[in-house]
């Protein structure tokens, strides 16, 4: 899949245990219409973790970065409704990034994601992004893989203080940059973990050696048509 705009939300997380169900409701019967609702906001997905950690992986399209600050959408956070009230109580291990998308190649909704976080070593921040960029578009060309995409995180806005975040426990963590690879086979998504996007073919490139990276299969995807269909 090609991303649909130049930012993306990324959040990792865990839910606390026996509160999954009311989650899973939540998030697809109202949270996702709610975000997708949003002017800009271009469509969500879902995800449950295959391997790796935390359990679930949000994913939000979005036309700028700068949708991700905007009035209409902090109105919302500032804002939650009952049932966000209570949920944001389940949330656990937080990783909240607002990011940019540097590259992203691609067709379609992709069933499995590959989901690496990283940090550049000091000075090497251009280095990595230039590598991580020019890598995407020969990812696509190996079997099993049918998108990838470079984002770099963006500090001060993933430090915007909401109601939401108050609500949750914990603080949020953010990434500094993200790499998303998707696909229809998750053996091959897990090869390009081991191979081009290996820890120590990162590190090569200029990446920190702390990493940390989780497969997804897609339980949900919202897109802006199904708020009229």
């Amino acid at each position: 899949m090609s991303l649909l705009g130049k930012g993306a939300l990324v959040i990792w997380h865990d839910i606390a245990a026996g509160c999954e169900s009311d989650y899973h409701e939540w998030h697809s019967k109202e949270h996702m219409l709610e975000r997708v609702g949003v002017p800009g906001f271009r469509r969500g997905h879902r995800y449950g973790a295959l391997s790796g950690s935390p359990e679930y992986l949000n994913l939000y399209e979005v036309e700028e970065l700068a949708t991700l600050t905007s009035q209409p959408y902090l109105d919302r956070l500032n804002h939650p409704t009952p049932w966000s009230q209570k949920t944001m109580g389940y949330f656990r291990n937080n990783n909240r990034t607002l990011c940019r998308v540097v590259a992203s190649i691609g067709k379609g909704v992709c069933a499995d994601l590959l989901t690496i976080q990283l940090a550049a070593a000091p000075g090497r921040g251009d280095g990595l992004g230039r590598w991580l960029a020019g890598t995407m578009p020969a990812l696509v060309e190996r079997p099993g893989v049918l998108g990838a995409h470079y984002l770099e995180g963006d500090l001060a806005a993933s430090r915007t203080e909401t109601e939401e975040k108050r609500l949750r426990a914990g603080s949020d963590a953010i990434a500094d940059r993200v790499v998303l690879v998707g696909g229809y086979d998750a053996e091959a998504l897990g090869e390009v973990r081991r191979s081009v996007l290996a820890p120590a073919a990162l590190v090569a490139q200029g990446a920190e050696e702390l990493q940390q990276a989780a497969v997804y299969r897609l339980l949900h995807c919202i897109s802006e048509p199904d708020l009229t269909s």
